[in-house]
């Protein structure tokens, strides 16, 4: 990760995840862990673009499938009981639902920060399925 990938992650870690974390805590109706592997989430030539993928890879399609999960109280117990943290990385091995898992509690999103960007909505309702089936 060259100067240019570092300064636009902390960038985003510092000024945009915060308001996206609570974002997340309100839609799952708790506070969440959410661990990210910001040193994967970089991709070499893409440092002006995170301010607009990190949220529609990832953060966006968190915040919908939780929200549409816990529409209820008996999703919000569900989520509570059994959502124990979600980690957000890149191995980039993934650019698709296939990279979504949920075990042990932990709700993983791995995904390549670059590729269908514009495919949240899908995102989200393969986190949403994913949820579902294991509460």
């Amino acid at each position: 990760m060259g100067l240019a990938e570092r300064r636009a992650v902390e960038r985003f870690k510092t000024d945009d995840f915060p308001e996206w974390k609570s974002r997340i805590d309100q839609a799952a109706s708790f506070e969440v862990p959410v661990e990210v592997a910001w040193e994967e989430l970089s991709v070499e030539d893409y440092a002006d673009s995170y301010a607009e993928f990190f949220p529609k890879v990832y953060f966006q399609p968190l915040t919908d499938a939780l929200s549409a999960v816990t529409i209820d109280d008996l999703g919000k117990s569900a989520v509570r009981g059994g959502l124990s943290r979600i980690v957000v990385r890149n191995t980039g091995q993934y650019y698709s639902a296939s990279g979504i898992t949920f075990s042990d509690g932990v709700l993983t999103l791995d995904h390549q920060p670059h590729v269908n960007v514009d495919y949240g909505d899908e995102r989200a309702k393969a986190l949403q399925r994913t949820l579902e089936s294991a509460l």
